[in-house]
């Protein structure tokens, strides 16, 4: 009997969970008016696909949205891991003055509300000429992901017993190759982990993209979920918009499956010595 509960209680747990993804599918393949029913229709009476073909010729289309957001996602998986990598192995492997400090402070700005820089954020692009750019919108995603991706790191790297650095030392490898060649790979769940952390985050953040973009040209695709508003009064096109949801949610979903075995490995990477 407590077994039969115990499965009770998780299938009513998931079944919780999976609920909003059954009708989100549901939804995508309903006609526009059922979509729009109210009461609604839980089963569509027709499969149709005219809401991603009305989406494909929204705006500039969501082909335009979806590199967009995959540009700005690259680039910040790209730029935080270049970045994290090299600091933290700094902080793992080099002695000087100031360190702990210094690494400290990095961890504190996590502290610091994301919208309270915002501001100080725009000042910094527009004084760069970088405002209304997926480049200074790459380059503010690297900055709020540093801390964290500094923490994984450097606890990645300094779990790393320091006989591998020197075999390597002694076998002719320069410093850098040593990090490339031999300290990366030993470290690769770490990496996989700010990577996912760095990417899932660019991908779905909205906020600061609403703020730094103001073409609609350049807009990323939570920003244009926004505009799929349409109708009189403002009523919401649901299946529209369910299948912008679909869009989105569907590279986050692939890629964490893909690389879920290296993501718990590499949180708790470096937190037994």
């Amino acid at each position: 009997m407590p077994s039969v509960a115990w499965w009770t209680v998780c299938l009513l747990i998931a079944a919780m969970f999976l609920f909003p993804l059954a009708m989100l599918a549901l939804t995508v393949i309903k006609t526009p008016s059922e979509a729009a029913a109210s009461p609604p229709y839980y089963l569509p009476h027709h499969v149709s696909g005219a809401n991603f073909k009305e989406l494909a010729n929204t705006g500039s289309g969501i082909l335009r949205y979806v590199l967009n957001s995959g540009a700005v996602s690259l680039g910040t998986v790209v730029g935080t891991l270049i970045v994290a990598t090299l600091g933290g192995y700094g902080f793992a492997r080099y002695r000087f003055p100031g360190r702990t400090a210094l690494f400290i402070v990095a961890l504190m700005t996590m502290m610091v509300p994301f919208q309270a820089l915002l501001t100080p954020m725009y000042s910094v692009l527009v004084f760069l000429h970088l405002q209304n750019s997926l480049v200074g919108l790459t380059l503010v995603y690297i900055t709020f992901q540093l801390p964290f991706s500094l923490f994984v790191m450097r606890n990645a790297f300094a779990s790393v017993p320091q006989e591998i650095e020197d075999a390597a030392a002694m076998d002719g490898a320069s410093t850098l190759g040593t990090l490339v060649k031999v300290m990366v790979p030993v470290v690769k769940p770490a990496v996989v982990t700010v990577a996912l952390f760095a990417f899932f985050s660019a991908w779905n953040e909205f906020l600061a993209a609403l703020i730094f973009l103001s073409d609609q040209a350049n807009f990323t695709l939570p920003v244009f979920l926004t505009t799929l508003v349409t109708g009189r009064l403002g009523a919401i096109n649901w299946g529209l918009l369910e299948a912008g949801v679909v869009i989105t949610v569907v590279p986050c979903l692939v890629i964490f499956l893909i690389l879920q075995r290296y993501y718990v490995r590499g949180l708790v990477s470096g937190a037994v010595r």
